[in-house]
């Protein structure tokens, strides 16, 4: 078993229950981008930032029986809940992950909401360029989800703000 995996493993570990496949690869990214030591590749897409890597890695989890994925149809759509099995909490629990502690994070990332995830990820994923200019691609790329300045300037605390926990978490450790 990869590391990586193993990574994924404890975040879902973690937060509990993740819901929604969007919402867990907002998280990976946004733990990414504020240098917890996930190394998927990302490539900005209709929902943000977006990771195929991470899609077949979590596949890989659900078909080895680590990971339990269930589907359900939510009005229009189908929503994935994920968590980890008793045979995935028993690997995890043999198998030795040096990491930084990030439980805090996950939790607090898991208990923000998808579309507000999607917004801090794509604030995040235009981090080189002024807050103007992160406003405008928000403002075009983002057109459909009606983001607010007062929403993007609630993502930029956010971002903030979980660093400061991240930093936190790693003061005590």
């Amino acid at each position: 078993m990869m590391k990586e995996h193993a990574k994924l493993m404890k975040v879902i570990s973690s937060a509990g229950e993740i819901i929604g496949r969007k919402k867990l690869q907002k998280m990976i990214y946004i733990a990414k981008k504020i240098d917890l030591p996930f190394y998927e590749k990302y490539n900005f897409h209709f929902y943000g930032p977006y990771s195929e890597e991470l899609t077949l890695r979590i596949e890989e989890l659900c078909n080895l029986g680590f990971l339990n994925e269930v589907h359900e149809k939510k009005g229009g759509y189908f929503q994935y809940r994920y968590s980890l099995t008793d045979t995935g909490t028993e690997f995890l629990g043999h198998y030795d992950l040096d990491l930084p502690p990030f439980e805090g994070c996950m939790i607090h990332l898991n208990e923000q909401s998808s579309r507000f995830l999607e917004l801090v990820s794509t604030v995040l994923y235009f981090d080189g360029l002024e807050q103007e200019e992160v406003k405008e691609k928000v403002f075009t790329l983002k057109s459909k989800q009606r983001y607010t300045e007062e929403e993007i300037l609630d993502a930029y605390k956010y971002i903030e703000n979980i660093r400061g926990l991240v930093a936190e978490e790693l003061a005590k450790h």
